[in-house]
């Protein structure tokens, strides 16, 4: 991508900063929603409309700059961690929707997104990003990918009763398996990032669970308010070093 293009791109290169941003994301989306949630006592409908609330004003802030910028783009990713998870959390516990059940329609819609995003703008590439319509689409299939994530992510962990940690290391070895297929035996790009995308999901989530939960429930008793702290903190910080660099490339 020539230098033009990366102005012109909504979204950051895919570099290892992008997938720890992503993965604390994740891991500070599932604990944020059950801080809210359950410790605070909002309850999930008032937490789902409060925080999709703010993601809706930050969509309209990132829609508005056209151009990639770290805090902007960041804080959608996480508030959409948020909602994602939220999403499928009031689907089982209000609802009563099998996590199979949603695993399932979660990968359809998925599929369906994907496909008439290609259909319209014949790519599914992130490197160009660079107009509100696909944009929208990027978004929408970020959406999904959250709540895909939670459900598959729970569905092994908690379903099959594998535990956080197996959940974590299994998850992370598939991604490790798909990482491997894309350096050594060239695995499509835009492939490899979206399947890529879509398991660091439940990855980062069961890191969560495992750091917040309480040790009776196979976790590490952080708690979600030390969890939430501390993924947050690093997030900020390594945005602000991104923000830096980013200002002396384009000074």
């Amino acid at each position: 991508m020539n230098s033009t293009s990366k102005l012109l791109n909504r979204v950051p290169e895919i570099t290892l900063f992008f997938w720890i941003i992503k993965i604390m994301a994740t891991t500070v989306g599932e604990t944020a929603a059950d801080f809210l949630s359950f410790t605070m006592g909002w309850g999930l409908v008032t937490t789902s409309y409060f925080v999709s609330g703010l993601l809706v004003l930050a969509l309209f802030v990132q829609f508005k700059l056209k151009r990639y910028v770290p805090t902007s783009y960041w804080l959608v990713v996480l508030l959409v961690s948020v909602v994602g998870t939220l999403i499928t959390d009031n689907l089982v516990d209000n609802l009563g929707v099998t996590l199979i059940t949603l695993t399932t329609v979660f990968s359809i819609a998925l599929a369906a997104v994907f496909a008439i995003w290609y259909a319209r703008e014949k790519t599914l590439s992130i490197h160009s990003i660079h107009t509100a319509k696909r944009e929208g689409f990027y978004w929408v299939a970020i959406l999904l990918t959250f709540a895909l994530g939670t459900a598959a992510g729970d569905l092994v962990a908690e379903h099959f009763a594998l535990g956080y940690a197996l959940s974590a290391l299994i998850f992370g070895a598939v991604i490790g398996a798909v990482t491997l297929a894309f350096y050594q035996f060239k695995l499509n790009a835009v492939l490899a990032f979206w399947i890529a995308y879509i398991l660091t999901r439940p990855f980062g989530a069961s890191m969560g669970d495992l750091l917040s939960q309480p040790v009776t429930a196979g976790g590490l008793g952080l708690g979600t308010v030390g969890t939430s702290a501390i993924f947050l903190v690093a997030i900020v910080v390594v945005i602000t070093l991104m923000t830096k660099q980013q200002s002396k490339l384009e000074g």
